[in-house]
């Protein structure tokens, strides 16, 4: 309808498609302007995002309240949920460890030479 405009008359496109005119009209403005809830939405998804990145992008949205709580803001857990959803943040998660030593193993120990005496009276000594 909204390409059409202009070529046809509203009335008739909104009998044709089975809606009214005035529901065209409606959808029609609510695409120019933002709605109230996007509004009202808009700063505290603004200090969500900041926090967010203060926490290097780490911080789910439990976190994320209790910070922002501590800062004096009041937020719901499932507020500050669905806030981070809309705006398509995702907590990274933390590496898994990896251990990378084997103490318990056959091999043969590299015997200490040094017996913890570092001191060297020349250099290339130890």
């Amino acid at each position: 309808m909204k390409a059409n405009h202009g070529t046809f008359s509203v009335v008739r496109m909104a009998s044709v498609f089975s809606v009214s005119p005035s529901g065209f009209y409606a959808w029609k403005q609510a695409c120019t302007q933002p709605s109230s809830r996007k509004i009202k939405r808009q700063h505290p998804d603004e200090r969500i995002k900041l926090a967010f990145d203060n926490s290097k992008q780490r911080d789910g949205a439990r976190r994320i309240k209790v910070e922002l709580e501590e800062q004096g803001n009041k937020h719901d857990v499932k507020t500050t949920a669905d806030s981070m959803r809309r705006q398509n943040l995702v907590a990274k998660a933390a590496p898994k460890f990896k251990v990378t030593t084997d103490s318990k193993h056959n091999l043969p120990i590299a015997p200490n030479v040094l017996e913890q005496n570092f001191t060297a009276s020349m250099p290339n000594q130890k």
